[in-house]
């Protein structure tokens, strides 16, 4: 007797009712119907698709652009049990034969390729082969000009189609807007489509936009004021570093993650945060994929980011367990120029990819005509000062040619120089004293990375030579040459990423075959950002429904806890001055307070705190004293 798909649910995914949509999903899948299903970041995408895979005979082709993002699934179906295989790139000929022969042969139930593998003529000749019961197309948004992460490649996806006409599709995705989703769908070419798509309402959860001239105390007030688990999100990695390290010192425990720090240690900081070991994890949006904490209770956004689909699904990592939970956008005057010059500002021109490629090809001396598969390992920071252009426009036409399929662009964050001192202070100084070539280099280290005495510290090569104004090769042969007499321990890697060339180098034939997507793509950079600058700025509507008509739900309610909603009920209460000023004069008869103290330890708005004290400050009820403290008279 055939398994239902609560069956499957119980047994692999420990689980005994499915999310809101989740099985209606799975049966217009199992029914054999083209599908396209909208949930919000948390809504259990995978198992739409997953599932009626397993209750299907054949094996379930998973199309998905993030390599890490396919690995992590893969790795969770095996631990069900469930034969899952991935194709990274990279793997020689020989075996990439071998795993399609498994997949034809072995029983497997899900293959995870990215779109620019598909294709490949040898892995469309296996696909023939296979007996598939399902194309699932994850990060869908992916095909859209239109989308939050435009992927050009993606879009010949629809190859599997003409390989298998008659097996269904599922796309998903967890933001798109209507324009989207109908671009989507005519890409794949779907067949009387069923969208199944879940609101983005949250009726738990607030967002809140604040203006502050002082973000950092901010998030103190928050942090104070709801004591659960959270997330504060930045938008580069020394301020995720600078920011952790702030809280820490004010007496919070927080730890920081970016994409620059190295696998085993997100695994542990990850842990330390979902066991509550430590309460805030700071974090750039590289923390993103698989977090399933539930009773997160504030996300912050130190800064604004780059799109509303990105605040959107950081956002909503508050509040899954349906209590009460807030989403801070925290903005200055400078956010405006911050974002411009971060996002806008670096966008590469045609002219920019066309250098950018022909000196990438000349740098690994590929001929006109050859080049395709050859793997190269590189290092960005030496590249960019070879031919001496800008490192953040260079990495944007970097990832443009990624995403376009012309070369695939892999950064290795794990691979790091490192040094320990293996010497005492005085015999390191003593060696310096005879050595003075060498002095300004190790002095330098010195200063700048503590605890090198007692272990194995990341360094920056070239910040070092930087700061001593030397070559970054001087700069690592002094290091070899004190590891050679043992008075250090140096590892030093010599790239940081690797370059896969897709495609023979044609030099201009080949941008200008894709120069028309750069415009488009640069052009929906610039409308995100607009699109998010408005909804800070907007104060004149509830933020909650202003996201939602973004995503195309147009008669959505207020929700009646955001940061209009509840100024706008507080401006229709006349305040109770002498309740508050008896509440301050509580206060200040136990000790003298600033006037943050006193915003943070009073349950009024900010703004008539501020006005009740400048009135009692005004009738010498109360004073500001030498420290800037209230005090009363």
């Amino acid at each position: 007797m055939a398994k239902s798909p609560l069956q499957i649910l119980q047994e692999h995914w420990k689980h005994n009712s499915f999310k809101p949509l989740q099985e209606e999903i799975i049966n217009s899948v199992l029914e054999g119907e083209d599908t396209f299903a909208l949930l919000p970041t948390g809504g259990g995408k995978s198992i739409c698709f997953q599932i009626p895979a397993m209750l299907k005979e054949g094996i379930c082709i998973v199309i998905s652009p993030l390599i890490a993002l396919m690995q992590d699934q893969v790795k969770n179906l095996q631990q069900k049990g469930i034969k899952a295989i991935a194709l990274p790139s990279g793997i020689k000929y020989t075996e990439l034969d071998t795993l399609l022969d498994n997949c034809i042969y072995g029983n497997y139930k899900f293959l995870y390729l990215s779109p620019e593998r598909l294709q490949q003529e040898i892995v469309q000749e296996r696909l023939r082969q296979m007996n598939i019961n399902l194309i699932a197309i994850d990060e869908a948004h992916c095909i859209s000009q239109w989308g939050n992460d435009f992927r050009p490649s993606y879009k010949k996806i629809k190859t599997l189609k003409e390989l298998h006409p008659h097996v269904p599709i599922i796309a998903l995705t967890a933001s798109a807007t209507k324009k989207v989703v109908d671009d989507i769908i005519t890409e794949l070419d779907l067949f009387q489509t069923k969208i199944f798509r879940q609101s983005f309402f949250r009726s738990n959860l607030a967002y809140w936009v604040i203006k502050t001239e002082d973000k950092t105390y901010k998030i103190i007030q928050i942090l104070e004021k709801y004591p659960g688990p959270s997330i504060v999100y930045v938008r580069n990695r020394k301020a995720s570093v600078e920011l952790s390290d702030f809280l820490n010192s004010n007496g919070y425990t927080a730890t920081f993650y970016h994409g620059g720090v190295d696998a085993h240690e997100k695994n542990t900081r990850f842990n330390q945060w979902l066991k509550e070991e430590v309460r805030v994890m700071v974090a750039t949006n590289a923390f993103g994929m698989g977090i399933d904490k539930p009773n997160v209770q504030t996300v912050i956004h130190y800064n604004i980011p780059e799109s509303i689909e990105s605040y959107f699904q950081e956002a909503g990592r508050a509040g899954r367990d349906g209590k009460k939970s807030f989403a801070f956008l925290l903005k200055n005057e400078n956010d405006n120029q911050r974002l411009n010059n971060q996002f806008i500002k670096v966008l590469p021109n045609i002219d920019t990819v066309k250098l950018v490629y022909r000196k990438l090809c000349n740098y690994f001396q590929v001929s006109y005509g050859e080049g395709e598969q050859t793997i190269h390992e590189f290092d960005f920071n030496t590249f960019c000062k070879t031919y001496e252009i800008n490192t953040l426009t260079t990495y944007n036409a970097l990832q443009f040619l990624d995403r376009c399929g012309v070369i695939r662009f892999t950064q290795r964050f794990a691979q790091k120089n490192s040094l320990r001192m293996l010497t005492s202070g005085n015999r390191l100084l003593e060696y310096l004293e005879n050595n003075k070539e060498y002095e300004i280099i190790i002095k330098v280290i010195l200063r700048t990375y503590t605890g090198i005495f007692d272990e194995e510290i990341h360094v920056n090569i070239p910040a070092i030579a930087s700061k001593v104004d030397q070559p970054e090769k001087e700069i690592v042969r002094v290091l070899h040459k004190l590891k050679d007499i043992e008075l250090l321990e140096f590892n030093y890697k010599l790239s940081d990423a690797q370059i896969i060339f897709l495609v023979p180098r044609e030099d201009d034939r080949t941008i200008n075959r894709i120069k028309h997507h750069l415009t488009e793509q640069n052009n929906s950079k610039i409308n995100k950002v607009k699109a998010i600058l408005q909804f800070a700025e907007n104060n004149n509507e509830c933020k909650s429904k202003q996201l939602l008509r973004y995503f195309g739900e147009k008669n959505a309610a207020a929700c009646e806890i955001c940061s209009f909603c509840v100024n706008k009920k507080n401006k229709s209460k006349k305040p109770d001055v002498n309740k508050i000023q008896e509440d301050i004069i509580g206060l200040l008869q136990k000790k003298k307070l600033s006037s943050r103290d006193l915003i943070l330890q009073l349950e009024y708005p900010e703004s008539i705190i501020l006005e009740v004290l400048r009135q009692m400050n005004e009738h010498q009820i109360i004073i500001i004293n030498h420290d800037n403290n209230y005090q009363l008279v």
